[in-house]
């Protein structure tokens, strides 16, 4: 799979995450906090309401990354994550990623990461290197 990619190039898909991949989360994860779980224990935090995994929400950018941009056959090198707002069931949440950087002699491509919401409110940011084995770089002249 070759395809030219430049500082630029975006992606992005939209997701809500329902109460069923909430609790399939869980157990795989066994992360199971109750303020994700439990919607008596959330009603008496301050986010008053039962929260999405950040980690879950964050896993849309292996989506992006993996099958889209760079796509088929790139693998993580890392990925760094801030948590900026809840994310709740059923919400709307828009993820992206862009390009910042392409490594100028190695196949490695940096990017930005983010989660909205419906309004456009920032829920994650973050940055991603990606090793991808089959890069091309745009012509310099």
């Amino acid at each position: 799979m070759n395809k030219l990619l430049k500082v630029g190039d975006s992606a992005q898909l939209q997701r809500k995450f329902t109460d069923d991949d909430v609790r399939q989360y869980a157990e795989l994860s066994t992360d199971r906090n109750p303020i994700h779980l439990d919607e008596a224990y959330a009603a008496n935090t301050k986010f008053k309401s039962r929260i999405v995994h950040g980690m879950l929400v964050g896993s849309l950018f292996s989506a992006l990354l993996g099958q889209q941009l760079p796509g088929e056959g790139a693998i993580y090198m890392a990925q760094n994550v801030q948590f900026k707002a809840p994310v709740f069931l059923d919400m709307l949440v828009t993820a992206s990623v862009e390009i910042k950087e392409i490594h100028p002699t190695k196949p490695i491509v940096s990017f930005s990461t983010k989660c909205v919401d419906s309004l456009g409110n920032l829920l994650l940011i973050g940055d991603a290197v990606m090793f991808v084995p089959w890069l091309e770089r745009e012509a310099t002249t």
